[in-house]
């Protein structure tokens, strides 16, 4: 059990995502998940928690393992062509994880993934958040894209709107 995470974890408090991600920011990411999804077939959502609380925190859980609870949570392997993609911030860790469904995932593979959330967390290094989680949508709508480029105009699987824990 490593005392600094649970510490940092203990002071990030939910006051903060949402000081980051205001309504405003959530509705531009919004709009970067509609914008990729008329590009794909695919389904993206974004979701960013502030910091582990509880059971996650004191067993050590990681951001990988609380992604893909997440992703199961969400039901985000749930699409029709399991092409669904989660990309998730642990704010506290500063730690970004995509998970994808094995349609994709399979395609693209975690080293891609990888350099994605490796941008991502530059630019959050960076006090950038609302251009890094847009750049990275970006980024895994190209790969959607690429993948599973929109045929027709298939049903919107899975909300938009980022979820905020």
């Amino acid at each position: 059990m490593d005392i600094r995470r649970i510490g940092r974890h203990l002071i990030e408090h939910h006051w903060r995502v949402r000081r980051i991600f205001t309504p405003e920011v959530l509705d531009h990411i919004e709009q970067a998940i509609k914008a990729g999804e008329a590009t794909h077939s695919g389904q993206v959502r974004f979701v960013v928690e502030g910091a582990l609380d509880g059971a996650p925190l004191f067993h050590d859980q990681s951001a990988r393992e609380r992604a893909l609870d997440i992703f199961a949570h969400l039901r985000i392997w749930d699409t029709a062509h399991n092409n669904g993609v989660l990309i998730y911030l642990l704010l506290a860790d500063r730690k970004v994880e995509i998970v994808a469904d094995r349609g994709i995932d399979a395609n693209v593979g975690r080293e891609r993934w990888q350099k994605i959330c490796a941008g991502m967390e530059a630019d959050f290094k960076a006090g950038n958040f609302e251009t890094g989680v847009i750049k990275g949508i970006a980024a895994v709508s190209r790969q959607l894209a690429a993948y599973f480029p929109k045929q027709g105009a298939g049903p919107n699987e899975l909300p938009d709107r980022p979820v905020v824990m």
